[in-house]
């Protein structure tokens, strides 16, 4: 079986344990990379042409404006063919209880019939919220595998956990 990590993750300032924290790499490319490392899946990286503030919170402002104009921000580079695999999994932060906007750009564009999809989720307390509904509306015809909740602020401790559930699952 091969696997594709589709993944939006998000550099410098972050929510980290209830205060704004700058971060190198984000904790979604931490857990995606881990992902890739255990299944030897292929990562692809969503990257918005235009980049969200460098401030956390005016980041999530727009990110609460994009989701109630269900806003589908233009990509830098996207995917149009996933043929070659038999899994993918969505990997983003939770905003606002779903997905960055920018992950439903790419998803929308392909093509999931009789795809496995797996939602991923990095998050600060709310778990993987509204990942799994979100694959299933936007993914169509595929199926919805076990998810994964990934605290942020300890993504780069999950690696044992994210490898068990990703040798098990994919």
């Amino acid at each position: 079986m091969k696997t594709l990590v589709i993944y939006y993750s998000r550099k410098g300032e972050n929510y980290w344990n209830g205060s704004v924290k700058n971060i190198q790499k984000g904790n979604t490319e931490i857990v995606a990379e881990y992902i890739r490392d255990a299944v030897g899946a292929d990562l692809f990286e969503v990257e918005t042409v235009k980049e969200y503030a460098a401030d956390y919170y005016e980041c999530i402002d727009d990110a609460k404006k994009e989701l109630r104009e269900n806003a589908r921000p233009q990509l830098k580079a996207s995917l149009d063919d996933i043929s070659a695999y038999d899994n993918i999994v969505v990997a983003g932060p939770c905003w606002w209880g779903t997905y960055p906007m920018a992950i439903l750009t790419q998803l929308e564009q392909l093509d999931f019939t009789d795809k496995n999809v797996f939602p991923v989720m990095t998050h600060e307390g709310s778990g993987l919220s509204g990942a799994p509904s979100a694959l299933k509306k936007h993914c169509k015809g595929a199926a919805v595998g076990k998810g994964l909740a990934v605290h942020g602020a300890d993504a780069a401790k999950s690696e044992k956990a994210v490898s068990k559930w990703a040798k098990e699952n994919l």
